[in-house]
């Protein structure tokens, strides 16, 4: 954590930010959010905002122009690597690995934007909607199931939060596995990938977290 010019970042105590990820000036995180490994919130020429619930995952960027206050808001979901520059998210939002979203684009709410998509600077994308490309455009509509499934994995993430704020320590590396080595509390009854999910329409529960 870092301020500038006396500006301190905000952290809401029922958060939990990784000791590697960096926070500059006027940030805001708030309750149940999740800030990964090496991530990068800057806020250090405009505020940069997390609503209750959201996450940020390993290695993603937030930052935003002189002046002006970048979102992502309640429930928002963010992939790896993932860069949002100057843009609001509504709630409930998912956005791709390694998606690039840019200044004043303003994700409508629960909408998906896929992988490695570029949101371009000013696009608006309409809610519960699936945008793709370089440029994004959009592509279809979201299904009930789909929601439901970024929905889950939300959830999970605000778990781990929770998880990471209670029992991660940092350790020195085992030389091998012990015997006994316990298992950790998430499984495939928590979280499946999508295509898995499409996959078992049967079993409704099983979504996504990455």
């Amino acid at each position: 954590m870092y301020s500038i010019e006396g500006v301190v970042p905000v952290v809401h105590p029922a958060a939990f930010v990784h000791p590697t990820a960096v926070l500059i000036g006027d940030v805001h995180v708030g309750p149940r959010c999740y800030v990964g490994p090496l991530a990068s919130l800057r806020g250090d020429f405009g505020r940069i905002v997390l609503e209750e619930g959201s996450n940020l995952q390993d290695s993603c960027v937030f930052h935003t122009f002189p002046g002006t206050e970048a979102v992502l808001g309640r429930d928002g979901h963010v992939g790896h690597g993932a860069v949002l520059h100057g843009c609001v998210t509504e709630p409930g939002v998912l956005i791709g690995m390694n998606a690039v979203v840019m200044d004043d684009a303003l994700i409508g709410a629960y909408a998906f934007v896929a992988a490695h998509s570029l949101v371009k600077a000013g696009f608006v994308v309409p809610s519960r909607t699936l945008v793709a490309g370089s440029p994004a455009k959009v592509v279809r509509t979201l299904t009930p199931a789909e929601l439901a499934w970024k929905a889950n994995g939300t959830r999970v993430y605000q778990d781990l939060a929770e998880r990471s704020r209670t029992s991660l320590v940092e350790v020195a590396a085992l030389a091998q596995a012990e015997p006994d080595r316990p298992a950790l509390s998430t499984s495939a009854d928590v979280a499946v990938p999508l295509d898995q999910a499409r996959a078992t329409p049967s079993e409704p529960n099983k979504r996504l977290v990455g």
